[in-house]
């Protein structure tokens, strides 16, 4: 099925009627392709949506989905030293880029209360949960909508697994639009210079879990405030996707 909206800007974004209407979308269930600052990202906002993507995109079960939430979510859900939420803040807030966070829960959060338990397993390893920080004014509105109302939602990058990360919608492959209720046509995003997807950064030892937009910004910022040192990106010509750790996590059941 062809998406049921697709959202085109006229003269201006308008973000506020775009935003409004996406979360109509997820909040009843349903799934949206959205712009992100390092890409085009596909969310469901159920379980149903959630696997119907996870099977769409042919992702292998040492995969996890990334949990849709704002600055405020992160700090609420994830169980960081202060030193290690300094860090956080200081690239995302402070020096405003985009990072991909994985980090221990904080038990008893009421919107992960809400996840079903198969999501829940398939969002979670070791105690932890990932989510990316500042993707851009309709990722932060879609994730402050989604803890306020206690409604998970969940997203990848929209696109058929080990294909990379698209930067045009209409360059995300028809089988991944064919699923979406909704779509949202921003153009090109702003960080297609790096050819990959977010960097993601495990926090509890600090290891880098993919390279990817903004690394060499990120790894100053870490070096310069907090005097850690992460590895130096090889390139793309010989790590094309950044991933460092792409099998190091189980398959969940």
């Amino acid at each position: 099925m062809a998406a049921q909206f697709t959202l085109l800007p006229s003269s201006r974004l308008h973000i506020d009627s775009t935003i409004h209407r996406v979360w109509e979308v997820l909040s009843a269930g349903g799934t949206a392709i959205c712009p992100n600052t390092v890409g085009y990202g596909i969310w469901g906002g159920s379980p149903e949506a959630v696997d119907k993507v996870f099977r769409t995109k042919q992702r292998g079960r040492h995969k996890r989905h990334a949990l849709i939430t704002d600055d405020i979510g992160q700090r609420e859900i994830h169980d960081l030293e202060p030193r290690k939420q300094d860090m956080v803040d200081c690239v995302t807030v402070d020096h405003d880029l985009p990072m991909g966070v994985v980090a221990p829960i904080r038990p008893g959060h009421p919107l992960l209360d809400r996840i079903d338990p198969d999501t829940f397993k398939a969002s979670t390893a070791h105690g932890t949960i990932g989510m990316l920080l500042n993707g851009g004014p309709l990722h932060t509105a879609i994730g402050r909508l989604s803890r306020e109302a206690l409604h998970p939602v969940f997203g990848s990058s929209a696109n058929m697994t080990g294909t990379g990360t698209k930067f045009r919608l209409e360059d995300v492959q028809p089988e991944i639009r064919a699923i979406a209720d909704i779509e949202v046509d921003w153009g090109l995003r702003r960080y297609h210079v790096y050819g990959r997807s977010s960097t993601i950064i495990n926090f509890i030892d600090m290891s880098v879990i993919r390279i990817g937009s903004c690394y060499e910004l990120i790894a100053d910022v870490l070096k310069r405030q907090f005097d850690v040192d992460l590895p130096a990106d090889p390139g793309r010509d010989r790590n094309p996707s950044g991933h460092l750790q792409e099998f190091s996590l189980p398959p969940f059941a």
